[in-house]
């Protein structure tokens, strides 16, 4: 089995060492960069498995990394968890807008920062069980284990965590899943108790969905829902 590599972006060489330490120690291959720019050439050469990503960085900051990796096919699909000392709502907005995968706050804990990125990994590499196979409906055709999306036969790029709320939704159709139940399920966490986060990966998948976000219907006051 290949190690899974983490890149590491980060300005500070002592919290790049700190990290280094603890994803090396918990079996992971670490690659880094210290600005914007050598962040989009590592991303690019290197193709991780997950970008640990600073917020604040010099040359590009971490949101228009995010943004531009977002925006290129070949990289769309790394997952991102953003490192950042800005615990601001309106930051958290931006970067869940982006497709960011989780947010972590500094000052963190190393363990728990491993214990979340083994989290986002294993979001993507989970094989659903509830419903194997494919599904298909009108023009939207679904493949669990491949984890495809396609409408109208144009693929559809979702993030590992966009896929995995996408198929909890769909693997419960006609059943209310609270925003509580998506975080513990789809998040593998509270999130740090920013429920919001919900909301937004929901808005970003209708987005996606186009003619058929009305799939997703919201139960007003509970949570949300995938339309029989």
């Amino acid at each position: 089995m290949s190690t899974e590599k983490i890149l590491v972006v980060e300005d500070h060489y002592d919290t790049i060492e700190l990290l280094k330490y603890n994803l090396t120690s918990s079996g992971f291959e670490v690659v880094t960069a210290m600005d914007g720019h050598k962040a989009l050439e590592q991303a690019r050469n290197e193709m991780p498995d997950l970008i640990l990503l600073d917020l604040m960085l010099p040359g590009i900051d971490g949101l228009e990394v995010c943004r531009r990796l977002k925006q290129e096919a070949g990289t769309q699909h790394i997952p991102v968890v953003m490192l950042t000392a800005k615990g601001e709502e309106v930051d958290r907005v931006v970067g869940l807008e982006l497709g960011v995968d989780d947010y972590i706050v500094k000052p963190f804990s190393p363990r728990e920062l491993v214990l979340r990125v083994k989290a986002v990994l294993r979001r993507g590499s989970e094989v659903e069980t509830k419903r194997p196979g494919k599904w298909s409906r009108e023009g939207l055709a679904v493949d669990f284990e491949a984890h495809t999306l396609e409408c109208d036969g144009e693929p559809v790029t979702l993030t590992a965590t966009e896929f995995k709320l996408f198929s909890e939704l769909l693997q419960h159709e006609g059943k209310v899943r609270t925003r509580d139940h998506l975080l513990d399920t789809v998040w593998d966490t509270h999130f740090e108790g920013y429920s919001r986060t919900v909301d937004t990966h929901i808005r970003r998948l209708r987005q996606k969905l186009g003619p058929y976000a009305d799939y997703i219907e919201t139960v007003r006051g509970v949570g949300y829902r995938f339309k029989c």
